[in-house]
C-alpha cells in the first residue's frame, strides 16, 4: 500500500502581499492587520531576504520612544529564512520548524514566493489528516 505524503503546497497560506526591507515597520503592521497575516516575507530585488512577524512588530510597538513609522523592516525582520520548496514533505518541514522553533517557513522556488507555511497551517493539516487502520 502506498501512503499519500502531503506536501507543503497543499496546506500553505498563499501570500500575495510582501514587503521590502526599506519600508517602515508601521507599513508591515498595517498590511498584516489588513490581510490577517502573522508573517510577511521580506523581498528585495525580487528575492526573499527575510521574514517579519507579528511578534517582531509588537516588540517594536512596545518600545518606549520608538516610532514604528521610523523603524525600517530590515531592522526588525529576521534574516534567518527557512525556505522550502512547495513540494517539500509537510511532515519534514513541520518537524524542522518544531526542532528549530520557527514560526513559519517561506515557500518558494527560485525567485517565486508561493506563500508561507505557519504553525497554524501545520495544525490545520493535522486536523484533516487521515488515520490509517493497521489492520
Amino acid at each position: 500500500m502506498t501512503l499519500f505524503e502531503p506536501t507543503i503546497e497543499h496546506y500553505l497560506t498563499t501570500v500575495l502581499v510582501v514587503i521590502e526591507p526599506q519600508q517602515p515597520v508601521a507599513q508591515a503592521a498595517r498590511l498584516m492587520r489588513e490581510h490577517g497575516f502573522h508573517h510577511l516575507p521580506v523581498m528585495q530585488n525580487g528575492r526573499p531576504v527575510g521574514v517579519i512577524s507579528e511578534r517582531d512588530i509588537l516588540l517594536i510597538e512596545s518600545l518606549r520612544d520608538v516610532d514604528p513609522r521610523e523603524v525600517l523592516v530590515e531592522e526588525a525582520m529576521s534574516p534567518q529564512l527557512y525556505l522550502v520548496d512547495p513540494e517539500a514533505p509537510m511532515r519534514k518541514v513541520a518537524a524542522d520548524m518544531a526542532d528549530r522553533h520557527y514560526g513559519c517557513a517561506v515557500v518558494a522556488r527560485g525567485d517565486r514566493v508561493y506563500g508561507v507555511f505557519t504553525t497554524t497551517d501545520a495544525l490545520r493539516a493535522l486536523s484533516v489528516s487521515q488515520t490509517i487502520d493497521p489492520d
